[in-house]
């Protein structure tokens, strides 16, 4: 299991609360943003897209804590940028568990051992480091255009297992994806211990600088299928059974934006984390003045068209969850039965283990030179 008891504790006992207060839109995670500035340029990233104005600025420490405090969620993912570049990170951390609030410090883990050897944080069951690895040590480098990135996360993974800290990685998944290479890491990770593992479709937001390598949905089910399916009983998964349910097409869930509102040095973003289409004042004004219906996969809108991220989708899966004992039986038989025999997506495994995969394959479908972009990543 990837979740503490106590984690799941808390948040079954917050979504039953707003059951009984009958409230349809409710947070699960804050995604607070102190920052947008990153010391990586990933060709999939939109934030480090902004001006250098932008990109110098930091949230004030009191307005990230006033954000949490006005959403409410049992949750807070921080993002970014960088967020181990944010001046106020561990006062911040240390307000957060303050207030028992579950925390995601998604970190690509460069600066990590670093910050653990100046004693900057102390290991807590509400902080978890949550590392950026999209695979394998050369699928990584090429993803995030820089090479040596993996080793150097590797190493604060390591570290902060060895020091009794929370790690679990988060991984987004393109075009071309060798999903035997997937199954690879996943034992990797299971071997330097990390608590479990958060897994995403790409998706093409409009920020993002490469549009050509994002997955479409049926595309994202059938490479799902294979990774997940014949599931080796020592991988551990920090999600909803049900979300990967989901991606694997086992089951249909439109988009809660809401359940994943983002607040960053703007305000509240509008709609969601990855579509920007302006900002609140407060988090009451997003629920309020968004029309929630023109977004999702069954709104017909394009851009929510081909979208299956865990920041739309997961806060589904969980609702469901709690909303049914359809939900609840479903989530209890993922948990027990969870080896996903499917003899047929193995079979298409095997087929896969001859075909072209990885930074070759996407050099030639993109056009781009990776040594130009190992040295834009250097920059």
């Amino acid at each position: 299991m990837g979740v503490p008891i106590s984690q799941m504790w808390t948040v079954a006992s917050y979504v039953l609360t707003q059951k009984l207060k009958r409230r349809k839109q409710y947070p699960l995670v804050l995604m607070l943003e102190p920052l947008f500035r990153c010391n990586l340029a990933c060709a999939g990233c939109g934030k480090i897209q902004y001006p250098a104005h932008i990109l110098k600025q930091d949230m004030p420490l009191e307005n990230a804590l006033k954000a949490v405090d006005e959403c409410g969620a049992p949750m807070v993912s921080i993002p970014g940028g960088e967020p181990l570049l944010y001046p106020h990170i561990a006062e911040l951390v240390q307000e957060l568990i303050k207030r028992k609030k579950y925390i995601y410090l998604c970190t690509n883990a460069i600066l990590l051992k670093k910050e653990l050897d100046k004693g900057t944080f102390k290991p807590s069951k509400y902080l978890t480091f949550s590392v950026h690895l999209d695979g394998r040590r050369d699928e990584h480098d090429f993803a995030v255009c820089r090479d040596g990135t993996y080793d150097k996360a590797i190493v604060g993974i390591e570290a902060a297992v060895k020091q009794g800290f929370r790690v679990t990685t988060n991984t987004t998944l393109f075009e071309g994806t060798d999903p035997n290479a997937v199954r690879e890491f996943f034992d990797k990770m299971m071997d330097v211990g990390v608590e479990g593992m958060m897994l995403s479709p790409g998706y093409a937001y409009d920020k993002a600088p490469d549009q050509s390598n994002f997955l479409h949905r049926r595309e994202t089910n059938n490479l799902f299928e294979m990774i997940l399916s014949n599931r080796k009983k020592r991988w551990r998964f920090n999600q909803s059974p049900l979300f990967l349910d989901f991606l694997m097409g086992k089951r249909e869930y439109d988009c809660t934006p809401w359940g994943n509102p983002t607040y960053n040095i703007f305000g509240w973003q509008r709609p969601c984390y990855l579509l920007q289409e302006g900002y609140t004042e407060s988090f009451q004004a997003l629920l309020d003045e968004v029309e929630w219906s023109n977004y999702g996969h069954q709104s017909g809108n394009p851009k929510c068209r081909d979208c299956m991220v865990h920041s739309g989708y997961e806060a589904t899966a969980v609702d469901h969850t709690f909303s049914s004992f359809g939900g609840m039986w479903g989530t209890v038989k993922a948990m027990i039965f969870n080896r996903y025999a499917n003899p047929g997506a193995m079979k298409r495994l095997k087929e896969e283990e001859g075909k072209p995969h990885g930074p070759e394959v996407h050099l030639v479908q993109l056009g781009i030179d990776l040594e130009a972009r190992q040295k834009a990543g250097a920059a």
